[in-house]
């Protein structure tokens, strides 16, 4: 009843904000200059509008389309659900891993043969974007890791783009990845393997732990710890902020219920796209820190 009536009135607001807003326009198209006043007016009457269609729509698909809801209820588990697929238990956090690096693979050979092999001299187009990206990419390595970036360019870019990859799943209604302790880990322990690579490579295994014993050997356990520990700060993190994100969307979309319209897809850009980017290059940029420490 009370949905029937909340149709029934939004109507009449939708028909008073247009004939309000358009009278003000009319007024305005006469010659007469806008005042403070009338912008106010048309900006009250654009809300009008806008909140009048709101209620339309979401009464209007709770009343043919979906129930009501019947409460705020968010269920979360540590550990991701699993599948048993032909004798193989797997868990949807490597399932949708390989969804996304298959995608990734599939984008790269399309790449490779749609524009790579038409490199020339002179760059245009696509070839322009994909130059520009890389050598971006190679000169912040190159300022955080003092001349590594090379090597480094083509890892750092694949974990970049897997955390942006992961992170898109949720816009399909999917977990990222990223929201499971064991993927972050994965990253962070991958990152440490680098970390102790370049030490021992620049400096050799006598120079990597005299390094850690830097500037006295009172402070060669301390280190030795605090090394140990930057896979489990990186790991613990990213997971932290990824499901900080996931959780927020869950529960905006817990709250409003059947009228989850419009509202989570403008949020979503936040939490979805534009924080998992600000992840990825928090994860990126300490990587490349340690790995300069450990180099220097």
């Amino acid at each position: 009843m009370l949905n029937a009536f909340l149709l029934c009135a939004a109507v009449p607001v939708i028909v008073g904000g247009f004939f309000w807003r358009r009278s003000i326009r009319l007024r305005l198209c006469g010659g007469a200059s806008a005042s403070k006043k009338d912008k106010r007016q048309t900006a009250f009457a654009t809300i009008l509008i806008v909140v009048g269609a709101y209620l339309f729509l979401t009464r209007l698909i709770i009343l043919f389309f979906a129930p009501e809801s019947q409460g705020l209820v968010i269920e979360f588990e540590l550990w991701p659900e699993r599948v048993d697929f032909h004798g193989f238990s797997l868990s949807y956090t490597v399932i949708y891993s390989w969804v996304v690096m298959a995608a990734l693979v599939i984008a790269a050979i399309i790449l490779r043969f749609a524009v790579v092999r038409r490199f020339q001299v002179v760059p245009s187009g696509a070839q322009n974007v994909i130059e520009l990206v890389v050598e971006s990419v190679r000169k912040y390595i190159d300022t955080q890791t003092h001349r590594t970036g090379e090597l480094l360019c083509s890892y750092i870019l694949s974990i970049g783009v897997l955390m942006l990859g992961c992170a898109f799943l949720e816009l399909f209604g999917l977990h990222a990845p990223t929201s499971d302790i064991t993927m972050t880990f994965a990253l962070a322990i991958m990152t440490f393997v680098l970390i102790n690579t370049y030490g021992i490579k620049r400096k050799g295994v006598g120079g990597r732990l005299r390094s850690l014993a830097s500037p006295t050997p009172v402070v060669f356990v301390f280190r030795v710890i605090a090394d140990l520990a930057i896979p489990v700060s990186l790991a613990c993190r990213l997971f932290g902020n990824t499901l900080g994100g996931m959780i927020v969307m869950n529960l905006i979309y817990a709250a409003l219920g059947s009228g989850a319209v419009g509202i989570p897809s403008v949020v979503g850009l936040f939490f979805n796209v534009f924080h998992p980017m600000i992840q990825a290059f928090i994860f990126i940029t300490l990587t490349l820190t340690f790995i300069n420490e450990a180099i220097e």
